[in-house]
């Protein structure tokens, strides 16, 4: 936990006003907390308290969806646009692509983001449309052909909300509490687009402006319309830890199923980060591997990975975005907990405005995964 630690008190130094995380394993849970949840009032981090997920939603989305394809509503290789019809450009696209990110759908939060606070201030209140987001996707040429290569978009998952609304007949947020929230008792865990508030004891999140030296903007409050199935699920450690370790446990997807979204295929030029349906995988230093999904919604970035048998468990947050420094040395608590590595400390001397990614050593393999785009110090 030392190590975890000091990898939380990292991500503090290079911009994070709080960051946090929870470790399930053999006996009680083990936490650290550095910083603070709210700039206004000063509280400390509090492990109870919501936040919002985001990109780990799709974790979310490909279990439900998985879950259809064992009921025989959907299948992984028949193309979408026989449940959608014409909805994509491309006969060729299946399902399967759509979780592998490997459709060749361009991202339309590249061009939403493309300046960060006010492209956020721009969709903070709006609601969208399903088929809002897809069209803003189909504005921009496509990045490759289906199947060739992986290029990780958020159009893909919004593509399996659509999938998982026609299949059921039900919004995605009644599928969540059905198959996923109820079963494994999830209180902390919600979905309540197109709703702005996070309800109960939650962090404030605080979005890092492009221009270096600008005042942080509390991004806590807004409709995640922008993302949906995406993105927009609510959660706290614990239910994160008890998600996780449930999925890769086998208690949310059959066998079958399970290893459907376990094959997995290199991100990187390293091998040593994957993806699977939904799902990453990352091959720590010590030879371990930890399967789970990355965050990052304005405001706030987040770690939920276990190892293959769920026995142990990471959830880990910061209370910041669009500081890639942050994201990067909070994924070092994944090295203190699953190799028990010892995670060097930033820069002593450094005034706050002055740290810099030279006084961070490196604490991961690579820089930590964008599943926003973003513009700020890295």
């Amino acid at each position: 936990m030392e190590a975890v630690t000091q990898a939380l008190k990292n991500t503090t130094a290079v911009g994070a006003p709080g960051a946090m995380v929870r470790i399930t394993g053999s006996g009680a849970p083990l936490t650290s907390a550095v910083g603070v949840q709210d700039r206004t009032t000063g509280a400390a981090m509090d492990l109870n308290s919501r936040f919002r997920i985001g990109s780990v939603t799709k974790t979310f989305s490909s279990v439900v969806l998985l879950q259809l394809v064992d009921e025989g509503k959907i299948s992984l290789d028949t193309p979408v646009n026989q449940y959608l019809p014409g909805l994509l450009p491309d006969d060729r696209i299946t399902v399967r692509h759509l979780m592998t990110h490997r459709s060749g759908l361009s991202d339309y939060t590249n061009a939403m983001f493309d300046k960060t606070v006010p492209g956020f201030e721009a969709v903070r209140n709006k609601v969208f449309t399903y088929q809002e987001l897809v069209a803003l996707s189909l504005r921009e040429p496509r990045t490759a052909e289906p199947g060739v290569s992986y290029q990780y978009s958020n159009t893909n998952f919004v593509v399996v909300g659509m999938l998982i609304e026609k299949a059921t007949g039900h919004g995605v947020a009644t599928e969540y509490e059905k198959r996923i929230i109820k079963p494994l008792k999830l209180k902390n865990t919600s979905y309540v687009h197109p709703s702005t508030q996070i309800k109960g004891a939650h962090l404030h999140g605080y979005l890092h402006p492009d221009e270096a030296g600008a005042p942080l903007v509390d991004s806590t409050e807004q409709t995640v319309s922008w993302a949906q199935s995406a993105g927009a699920m609510i959660s706290n450690a614990a239910d994160l830890n008890t998600f996780m370790s449930a999925l890769l446990g086998g208690k949310l997807l059959k066998p079958a199923m399970l290893d459907a979204m376990l094959t997995m295929t290199p991100t990187d030029a390293a091998n040593s980060r994957f993806y699977g349906l939904g799902l990453r995988r990352y091959d720590l230093s010590c030879g371990t591997s930890v399967y789970g999904h990355t965050g990052t919604v304005q405001g706030f970035y987040t770690y939920a990975f276990a190892t293959r048998d769920g026995k142990r468990s990471l959830a880990a947050v910061a209370n910041t975005s669009n500081k890639g420094e942050a994201n990067t040395a909070l994924g070092g608590t994944l090295e203190g907990a699953f190799c028990g590595k010892k995670t060097p400390a930033a820069g002593p001397a450094a005034a706050p405005s002055q740290r810099g990614f030279a006084l961070l050593p490196a604490l991961t393999a690579a820089p930590a995964e964008q599943d926003l785009p973003e513009h700020g110090s890295r």
